[in-house]
């Protein structure tokens, strides 16, 4: 464990020595920007796409793909923890829905409350605000815009495709396990928040007949009232009878912000061993 710890400081410190330049000063190499429209709710979105190192200079390689949701927040830790633990794969993050006009409001990342959840709230004045419980719109705009995007424009291998989400994240990874379980064959899920969706992910659970996917789900030792939401769900997802999971479960140390890069180093080296 003590080799993850050092390699979760590193993540840490490439994020810090980001964060202290200014972003028209920085670029990522080997990454690129390309612009996305939904086809199903018509928003404007952004990948966020790293190549491995050898790219170019190998055109017959193909390589596995982790896709990942809060581009922004996520790309740093999951750049860092590849180049350690998994060079050969190709980085894509989805950013939060670029245009969202009068909905804007206060934050960048306000269509995440909408994009990654997958019921409403019964506070009609947060509904109003977040349209909250939209996750199989958003699903329906990986499978049919981002993959195929990535999957036309790069060399990659369909049959590895992964998925890295934390907190909302999470939850939406496992409403993509559980209503298309196909979109990814692996899923690493962190501190997944499903406090008020453990009954619709439970019942959409059992009308699945088969489910065949490698998912790891983490939380932090310092989340008491996350894990035992998770530990509940866990119990439902071991429970089902059908199911082909290959099922890894982890406690990080940590609170909610602080289980990030463990999670994100963990993660990485759990997936570079399937």
């Amino acid at each position: 464990m003590n080799k993850y710890i050092v390699i979760a400081v590193m993540v840490l410190l490439s994020v810090f020595k980001v964060q202290a330049k200014t972003l028209d000063a920085y670029s990522m190499p080997r990454t690129e920007v390309v612009p996305i429209k939904s086809s199903v709710n018509g928003g404007q979105y952004e990948l966020l796409v790293k190549l491995p190192e050898g790219y170019k200079d190998n055109p017959k390689q193909h390589y596995p793909v982790i896709y990942y949701t809060d581009a922004v927040w996520q790309i740093d830790l999951l750049s860092a923890a590849t180049t350690f633990l998994m060079e050969d794969v190709i980085l894509v993050g989805i950013s939060w829905q670029k245009d969202m006009g009068k909905l804007k409001g206060s934050s960048a990342h306000i269509s995440r409350f909408r994009d990654y959840t997958v019921t409403p709230s019964k506070d009609k004045k947060r509904q109003a605000k977040y349209q909250f419980g939209k996750a199989s719109e958003h699903l329906a705009f990986i499978r049919q815009d981002v993959i195929k995007l990535v999957e036309t424009r790069y060399r990659t291998v369909p049959e590895q495709r992964a998925y890295f989400g934390y907190s909302l994240g999470g939850q939406f990874g496992l409403y993509a396990l559980l209503a298309h379980p196909d979109t990814f064959k692996n899923y690493i899920l962190g501190s997944p928040a499903i406090g008020g969706s453990i009954d619709y992910l439970s019942a959409l659970l059992a009308k699945k007949n088969t489910i065949n996917a490698n998912v790891f789900i983490s939380y932090g030792d310092n989340e008491a009232r996350l894990s035992k939401n998770v530990d509940t769900f866990l119990k439902v997802l071991k429970s089902h009878q059908k199911s082909q999971l290959a099922l890894t479960h982890e406690v990080m140390k940590g609170d909610h912000s602080q289980a990030v890069p463990m999670t994100a180093a963990r993660g990485v080296a759990w997936l570079s061993q399937l």
